[in-house]
């Protein structure tokens, strides 16, 4: 009875509020104004939460968050979009044939090496100035393509020393060098090559220890050619790996780095960014001091921000790096720039998760996964043999890998399927980049001892050339292996046939004086006496001649009661 009451009053309150057309629109637009100021007061509010969480920094935002397991849901904020320059691959046409030597030449171009030339001659006049005492004569470009040519040879064919690629009194004795130049001629060059001219080197060893001094300045001109052809002729693939490098060198220059970690303990740092699916390098930097980079952001962050220009590449790139490079700051800021990084971090950097909730332990079974999110970033752990930190701004934390790992128990080895992070099985599989572009300048490194530390990074140019070309071969053809593509480049920069092995003809091995002749006749038969390698070699004795062949390039006898030179030759 007291429900029917109270309807009945309800519909009487209803009849009793009946309003005009008019008020009813009055009422309306009341309404309707109170909704709009509602909305706009709560987006205001909203904004306000948002900007206080963004400038929260991220270690405390971090330390508020807890990491969840595998079985947590997680999903990636935002895909970017791939959207390269040019084309990725290789930016020539596949229906042109291209030989060894004309890829070479992309990098090695010929007016570069007219220029090196031009810097090498310049240096040996200087030398011979100061007082050094050998014979020069001016290179050109034909020769100093062949000297390039011997330096992958000797790569390819090791021996103890340069000296023993000349010697022919050896049961591993090489005919090939001697019939390109003779083993001085190879020295000379060697000694004098330079990447700069010497009068400009001068001026610039005059600003040592103020701003305008350059310290790379003996090896800006080339490396400046090689760079912008590594970026000319071939564009990326949206994988690729920023990595270091070091080219070997003990000299005293205050730019060579030391590290326990890698199989090259000292030398110059590279930093690298290479193609993960070739091993190409697309594009390097070299370390020299605190001073190398203009920001203050750390060594690290501008290293992989100087290798990553959008102008040049594109965007929607996913890179790849190691702990040294991984951080929060530079991992936000190429997302912003609308570039992807995945790579390992260490846990006691700066602004990554450190909080214990649900973390994993030592205890923690192998496969177990924790992950927290950060807007775009996600850091992951993994426990594998030991555990695993991996952080990303381009995949989910876990999407379903699983990976086979050995595990013993109960005195056998056992196969054990895991889960992996998304994060971790994409590093494993592009990170391998630049280890594979490590390899493939190891087959054939050009790298041997010398005396001046700009001739390292000289010889570490040719094999970024050499390799490079291979690569870009191996894309447009592909058929030819290493080994191959090294022989046909060797022979041609050296301008031999490759059929069959140079054969030394009996003109060419003619006796000449081993030095210029003098107008002074009592020393006529004294300047450029040297001991005969067949004297040494059979009976032990230092037999000094005046004489050598042309095309061995070795000083022997020839007299009535001794023809060494005859004897020498009969074992040819």
């Amino acid at each position: 009875m007291a429900l029917e009451e109270a309807l009945q009053t309800t519909t009487d309150s209803e009849e009793e509020c009946t309003f005009s057309s008019e008020e009813e629109e009055d009422f309306d637009d009341e309404l309707l104004h109170f909704e709009e100021r509602f909305d706009a007061a709560e987006d205001t509010i909203s904004n306000e939460c948002e900007n206080d969480s963004d400038q929260m920094p991220a270690a405390k935002r971090a330390g508020t968050l807890s990491w969840k397991a595998e079985t947590d849901v997680d999903r990636v904020a935002q895909t970017l979009r791939f959207l390269p320059a040019r084309e990725p691959g290789p930016l020539l046409s596949a229906a042109d044939s291209h030989s060894p030597m004309s890829l070479f030449k992309l990098f090695f171009t010929e007016s570069a090496v007219a220029k090196l030339c031009h810097n090498t001659n310049a240096q040996a006049a200087r030398a011979i100035a100061k007082g050094r005492k050998y014979r020069w004569r001016d290179v050109g470009v034909d020769e100093l393509y062949r000297y390039i040519g011997l330096v992958f040879y000797m790569a390819a064919v090791k021996m103890s020393s340069i000296a023993d690629y000349w010697r022919q009194d050896s049961l591993f004795s090489l005919p090939f060098p001697a019939t390109v130049m003779p083993r001085d001629r190879y020295r000379t060059i060697s000694w004098n090559v330079h990447m700069s001219h010497p009068d400009a080197d001068k001026e610039n060893d005059r600003k040592r220890g103020t701003a305008q001094h350059d310290r790379l300045f003996r090896i800006k001109p080339l490396m400046d050619t090689i760079r912008l052809a590594c970026k000319a002729f071939y564009h990326p693939r949206r994988n690729v790996a920023v990595k270091e490098r070091l080219v070997a060198c003990r000299a005293n220059t205050g730019m060579t780095r030391r590290t326990k970690v890698k199989p090259t303990k000292l030398g110059f740092k590279f930093f690298v960014l290479s193609d993960s699916s070739n091993g190409y390098t697309v594009d390097f930097s070299v370390y020299t001091g605190k001073n190398s980079f203009p920001t203050d952001r750390g060594l690290s962050y501008d290293a992989v921000m100087s290798l990553l220009d959008r102008k040049v590449l594109g965007s929607g790139y996913h890179v790849y790096m190691d702990d040294f490079y991984t951080s929060p700051k530079l991992f936000t800021d190429l997302f912003a720039l609308k570039v992807g990084a995945c790579g390992t971090y260490r846990d006691q950097r700066k602004d990554f998760p450190k909080t214990a909730a649900n973390s994993l332990s030592r205890n923690s079974s192998r496969g177990s996964i924790r992950w927290i999110r950060d807007g775009p970033l996600v850091c992951v752990k993994w426990m594998d043999t030991q555990e695993v930190s991996v952080c990303s701004t381009i995949h989910a934390a876990y999407t379903g890998e699983r990976v086979q790992r050995k595990i013993k128990a109960q005195h056998t080895w056992k196969t054990k399927i895991l889960p992996c992070p998304a994060p971790v099985t994409a590093y494993n599989q592009h990170m391998g980049g630049v280890d594979l572009s490590d390899q493939l300048l190891q087959y054939y490194a050009a790298q041997h001892k010398t005396m001046k530390w700009y001739r390292k990074i000289f010889l570490h140019f040719l094999d970024i050339a050499a390799t490079n070309a291979f690569i870009l071969h191996k894309e447009l053809h592909g058929n030819m292996t290493h080994d191959q593509f090294m022989e046909e480049l060797i022979t041609e920069l050296c301008g031999v046939s490759q059929k069959a092995a140079p054969k030394q003809f009996s003109t060419d091995h003619v006796p000449i004086p081993g030095a210029e002749l003098t107008s002074n006749v009592r020393r006529i038969a004294t300047v450029g006496r040297r001991i005969c390698v067949h004297c040494k070699a059979v009976h032990g004795k230092k037999q000094q001649t005046p004489w050598k062949c042309q095309a061995c390039d070795v000083h022997l006898c020839l007299q009535l009661n001794r023809n060494c030179f005859q004897e020498w030759h009969k074992s040819l």
